[in-house]
C-alpha cells in the first residue's frame, strides 16, 4: 500500500513538475514578443492617410514575422485602436493599451495626439515616434528624451520647401522681392509653421502671407479669392486629408497654375491628386520617402504576404503609393531600432527604454538601406542622443496625371539656421516643465 501512495507521490509531483515546466515555457513564449499600439484612424476625413501608413507599417510586420521569424526570434505583435484622428480617442487608446507588456514605441501619425501623449511618454519611459511631423524642438534629444520627430520635423520641411522655390526662382538670393503665400490646415499641424515662414521671409527678402482654412478643409473658396487677390508668385499647400484636393480644385476654379503650388509633407500623396483629376496636374510636392513598387522590400511584401492572404490594404493597387511606403519605411525604422538594442541588450523582448537607446543608435545609410530592400526609397537617416531627427533632406516630386515624377535633389535645410532656434524652444521647455538637460546618452 505504502508502494502504491509513494507510486502516487511520484506521479502527481512529476505531473506538477510538467505543468510548471509549461506554464514557464508559455510564459517565456509569451514574453518574446514586441508590441506596437497602434493609434490608427480608418475612418473619417483622414482615412486615406490612416489606412495607407498603418496599412505599410503592418504589412512591413507581418514581413518580418513571416520572413525572418520576427526580430532575433522575437515576433513581433500589434492591436489597433481607432482614433478618428481625434486628440481624446488617442489618448483613450494610449491609457487603455499602456499596460500591455513588451511595448516598443507608439506611432500615433497624429501632430495633437503625439503633443497630448509627451507628458505620458516620459513619465512611461517608452518612445513616441512622429516621422515627418510632430512637434519641432523634440528634435533635441538632450531635452525630449524619448521623442523622435524621425526624417523631417516641421521647420526642416519649411526649410527644404524654401530652399526649393529658391531653385525655381534662380537661388534663394532671387527670393527676394517675391510673394509667397501659405495655406495652412487650421489644426495645431498647420499651424506649427506659422513663425518659421516669418523668419525665413526676413532671412531671404520675401514677403509672406498666411491664411488658415478651417477642419477639415471642403470649403476653400474665400481663400482662393484672396488669393487671387493677392497675386503671389508662389503657394505652398501645408494641406491634410480632404484639404489638399478641393484645395487643387479650387485653385483651378480660380485661376491659380498648379504648377506654382507646392504641397508639404502631408499633402504629397496620390490620394491628394488623384481625387482632384486634372486640376493636380503639374503640382510639386516635397517627399521625404520615394513612391513606387519597384524596391525589393515592397515586392517582398507583396510575395510575402499579400499573395498569401496576409496584406493590410483593401486596394492592392495601392502598394507603393506615398502613404503605403511611408508606413513601410516606419516599420523598417522601428524594427532597425530593435534590432540596434538587441545587439546591446540581448535578443529577447525589451523595454521601452532600451528601444529609446537603439533609436538613438539608428543610423542607416545606403548599404544598410540597399541590404533592408530599401535602397532609394528614401535618403538616409542617422540619429544620436541628442537629434532625434536625423538629415531633414527632401526631395520634391511633381503629378503628371497618373503618377509621381521625382524632379529634384535630395536637399538639405539650413541647420545653422534652424537649430539655434530648435534648442532656444527646448530649454525653454525644459526650464518650464524643470526637465534636467542631458549631456550623453547615458544621462
Amino acid at each position: 500500500m505504502s508502494l502504491v501512495r509513494h507510486l502516487k507521490t511520484a506521479l502527481l509531483a512529476a505531473a506538477l513538475a510538467l505543468t510548471g515546466l509549461q506554464a514557464a515555457q508559455a510564459q517565456t513564449a509569451k514574453t518574446q514578443e514586441q508590441f506596437f499600439p497602434l493609434q490608427s484612424y480608418r475612418v473619417g476625413p483622414y482615412a486615406a492617410g490612416g489606412t495607407g501608413f498603418f496599412g505599410g507599417f503592418i504589412d512591413y510586420l507581418n514581413l518580418v514575422n513571416t520572413r525572418d521569424g520576427g526580430v532575433g526570434g522575437v515576433k513581433l505583435t500589434w492591436e489597433e485602436g481607432e482614433t478618428q484622428y481625434e486628440v481624446e480617442r488617442g489618448v483613450e487608446v494610449y491609457e487603455r493599451l499602456k499596460t500591455r507588456p513588451g511595448i516598443a514605441a507608439w506611432n500615433p501619425l497624429s501632430v495633437g495626439i503625439a503633443y497630448a501623449l509627451i507628458d505620458r511618454v516620459t513619465a512611461d519611459k517608452v518612445p513616441l515616434l512622429t516621422i515627418n511631423h510632430g512637434r519641432t524642438d523634440t528634435t533635441d534629444g538632450r531635452v525630449f528624451k524619448y521623442i523622435f520627430p524621425l526624417l523631417v520635423n516641421p521647420y526642416s520641411e519649411t526649410s527644404g520647401i524654401v530652399n526649393y522655390l529658391g531653385t525655381k526662382a534662380g537661388g534663394t538670393e532671387k527670393l527676394k522681392g517675391k510673394k509667397i503665400v501659405v495655406l495652412y490646415h487650421g489644426s495645431p499641424y498647420g499651424k506649427e509653421t506659422i513663425p518659421i515662414y516669418e523668419l525665413l521671409a526676413k532671412q531671404y527678402g520675401f514677403t509672406v502671407q498666411q491664411i488658415e482654412v478651417p477642419h477639415p478643409g471642403n470649403e476653400q473658396q474665400s481663400q482662393w479669392l484672396t488669393i487671387r487677390r493677392a497675386k503671389p508668385d508662389f503657394v505652398v499647400l501645408r494641406g491634410w486629408g480632404v484639404m489638399n484636393p478641393v484645395a487643387l480644385k479650387t485653385a483651378q476654379k480660380t485661376g491659380f497654375p498648379a504648377d506654382r503650388i507646392v504641397g508639404n509633407i502631408w499633402s504629397n500623396s496620390e490620394e491628394d491628386v488623384i481625387p482632384a483629376g486634372d486640376a493636380a496636374k503639374g503640382y510639386v510636392a516635397i517627399t521625404s520617402v520615394a513612391p513606387g513598387t519597384q524596391y525589393p522590400v515592397l515586392q517582398d511584401i507583396v510575395k510575402t504576404v499579400y499573395d498569401a492572404g496576409k496584406g493590410n490594404l483593401q486596394d492592392k493597387k495601392r502598394i507603393g503609393s506615398v502613404y503605403h511606403n511611408l508606413g513601410v519605411l516606419n516599420g523598417i525604422l522601428n524594427v532597425e531600432a530593435i534590432r540596434i538594442a538587441q545587439a546591446k541588450f540581448g535578443k529577447r523582448t525589451l523595454t521601452g527604454d532600451e528601444v529609446r537607446w537603439g533609436l538613438e543608435n539608428l543610423k542607416i545609410d545606403e548599404a544598410r538601406a540597399a541590404a533592408l530592400g530599401a535602397k532609394g526609397l528614401f535618403h538616409s537617416i542617422h540619429v544620436t542622443w541628442d537629434n532625434h531627427e536625423g538629415d531633414g533632406r527632401v526631395a520634391f516630386q511633381q503629378w503628371d496625371g497618373t503618377q509621381w515624377k521625382v524632379v529634384s535633389d535630395w536637399i538639405a535645410p539650413d541647420w545653422k539656421l534652424l537649430r539655434p532656434i530648435i534648442e532656444k524652444s527646448s530649454l525653454a521647455y525644459a526650464k518650464e516643465k524643470n526637465v534636467k538637460v542631458r549631456t550623453s546618452i547615458d544621462d
